[in-house]
């Protein structure tokens, strides 16, 4: 996997610990993502696909744990069926690195969407994308209550 410089990455500094930012992209992803959520992100090798709404997911992979340090997805499917996008499957292929540390404020949280960059058609929606499901991951660790995607809102 090459880290390209032009990858998405964010970075959020959260009040909580570790194990509590490791918890949510392991154990709670329906929590702050998506509600719509079939298999399981708590060990490696298994399977999650998220939905958001009928007609876009994403199939991941979980490639790497290590507790209170670090998650790595692979996307091994996905379908973004956009009116706009004549490429409806970009993600495939692309890496979803999650790295956690301590901070003086508790901890930190980088996230780099390896694959995701300016090439892709679905470069801006995505990264709008991700900065609204990070603001949701942010309010769910530290406040129990994230605002993840529901059926609802693509009504």
């Amino acid at each position: 996997m090459n880290i390209k410089k032009e990858s998405f990455k964010a970075t959020l500094i959260l009040d909580t610990h570790e194990i509590k930012i490791y918890d949510g992209l392991t154990k709670s992803i329906s929590k702050w993502w998506s509600e719509m959520i079939e298999g399981s992100a708590e060990h490696m090798g298994e399977t999650f696909t998220i939905r958001f709404g009928p007609n876009v997911f994403k199939t991941i992979l979980v490639e790497e744990l290590v507790i209170g340090k670090k998650v790595v997805w692979q996307v091994v499917d996905a379908f973004i069926d956009l009116p706009s996008l004549v490429n409806k499957s970009e993600w495939v292929s692309t890496f979803i690195i999650w790295e956690i540390s301590s901070s003086a404020s508790g901890a930190t949280l980088e996230l780099i969407h390896v694959g995701l960059n300016l090439d892709m058609e679905c470069y801006h929606v995505c990264v709008a994308g991700w900065q609204s499901f990070l603001h949701s991951f942010e309010k769910f660790v530290t406040t129990g209550v994230g605002d993840p995607f529901r059926l609802s809102d693509s009504n």
